[in-house]
C-alpha cells in the first residue's frame, strides 16, 4: 500500500505498516537469527510494541518524517583479536547502508520518510573501556565521512561535541554523569532484581574482560575490575540516554542491545551474527561464498577467509 499523503484518519494503521518493516530485524536475547519466534508460534504482531506504535503514529498524524535515535557506533574494540583497527570498516559500512535502506523502505509506504540519528557514545565512557579519545574522534569523523560519501541521506551523527563543543573530554564525561547518571546504589539494586539489567551487566562485563589488554594481575582480579567498570559503563550509558531524550524528546528510541518485547527501546540487529550481542565495532565482517555477510571476531574470520583492503586500509575478510 503506497500512501501519497499522511492521512489523519489512519495514523495507527500506517504505524503498524511501518513497524512491520522493523520487526524482521528485532534484536532479542539468545541466538535466534534476527526476529524469529519459537517454532510453531506466529510472529508477534506490531501491536505487541505499543510504545513504538504510539510514537510513530504521532509523526504520521502530523505528516512529519519519523525520527529514530540509535545510541551506537561508539568506537572500535581495542582488542586486535576482535577488530581490524580503530577506524570503521566494512562492518560499519554495511550497517550504515542497512539503516539507510530501512528508512528508504519506510519512505516507500510513508512518503514523509524517516531519519536515524546515530548517537555515537564513545566519549561518554571512553575512559572506562580504555579507548583513547583521539581514536574515538577519528572513528566518529570517519562515520560522518562514510555517510556523506555514500549519500546516506537518511542518517546523521550526534555526539558529545554537538552538546558540549570543545570542552576537555573528562569535563564532558563528568558533566553528563553528574546530571543524568543513576546512583551506583540504585543500579546495584536493579541488577539484583531485574533480569534484563542483569543480562546487560553480564554482557558488558564480558566485553570488558575480552577487550582488556596488558593486564598483569590474575584472571579473578581482572573480572573484579571489569565488573566494577561495567557498572560505570551502564551508569554513563543511562546518562547518555537521558541526554539524548532531552535533545530528541519525540524520537523513537532504538537500541543495539537485545530488548524485551514491549520495552521502551526497540532492539535492532544491524547485521547477521551468531550472538545477539555482537556489533560491527566488536567484530569483523566476513563475506561468505554465497555473498552473505556475517560478523565475527577477527581471529576467527582470518582463519576462514583472506583479508581484503579498501582505500588502503583493512576492510573485511572473504572466503
Amino acid at each position: 500500500m503506497l500512501l501519497t499523503t499522511a492521512p489523519d484518519t489512519l495514523p495507527e494503521t500506517t504505524g503498524v505498516e511501518i513497524l512491520n518493516l522493523l520487526l524482521p530485524h528485532h534484536r532479542t536475547t539468545g541466538r535466534l537469527p534476527a526476529f524469529q519466534p519459537p517454532t510453531g508460534q506466529a510472529r508477534l504482531p506490531a501491536e505487541a510494541f505499543p510504545r513504538q506504535l504510539r510514537r510513530i503514529a504521532d509523526f504520521v498524524r502530523e505528516g512529519a518524517p519519523i525520527a529514530f535515535t540509535l545510541p551506537a557506533f561508539p568506537c572500535k574494540s581495542p582488542n586486535p583479536a576482535k577488530a581490524l583497527g580503530h577506524l570503521p570498516d566494512m562492518g560499519e559500512r554495511l550497517s550504515l547502508a542497512f539503516l539507510d535502506t530501512l528508512c528508504q523502505e519506510i519512505e516507500r509506504i510513508y512518503p514523509p520518510g524517516a531519519h536515524v540519528v546515530i548517537c555515537s557514545d564513545g566519549h561518554v565512557f571512553g575512559d572506562l573501556i580504555r579507548v583513547p579519545d583521539d581514536h574515538i574522534d577519528a572513528y566518529a569523523d570517519e562515520l560522518r565521512a562514510l555517510i556523506r560519501e555514500s549519500d546516506l541521506r537518511h542518517l546523521s551523527v550526534f555526539d558529545l561535541r554537538d552538546v558540549l563543543g570543545d570542552l576537555p573530554h573528562d569535563t564532558k564525561r563528568a558533566h553528563v554523569h553528574d546530571r543524568h547518571a543513576p546512583t551506583l546504589e540504585a543500579l546495584r539494586a536493579e541488577v539484583r532484581t531485574d533480569a534484563p539489567t542483569l543480562a546487560l551487566y553480564r554482557g558488558i562485563t564480558r566485553f570488558l574482560v575480552e577487550d582488556t589488554a596488558g593486564f598483569t594481575g590474575t584472571r579473578s582480579a581482572l573480572q573484579r575490575e571489569c565488573r566494577r567498570r561495567a557498572y560505570g559503563v551502564i551508569q554513563r550509558s543511562r546518562a547518555w540516554g537521558e541526554l539524548i531524550a532531552d535533545h530528541h524528546p519525540r524520537a523513537v528510541r532504538l537500541s543495539i542491545h537485545p530488548q524485551p518485547v514491549g520495552a521502551a527501546k526497540f532492539g535492532i540487529r544491524l547485521l547477521d551474527a551468531p550472538d545477539a550481542w555482537t556489533t560491527p565495532w566488536h567484530s569483523t565482517a566476513l563475506r561468505g561464498l554465497d555473498g552473505t555477510w556475517t560478523l565475527m571476531p577477527r581471529a576467527r574470520a582470518q582463519r576462514l577467509g583472506r583479508l581484503v583492503h579498501r582505500d588502503g586500509r583493512p576492510s573485511h575478510f572473504e572466503r
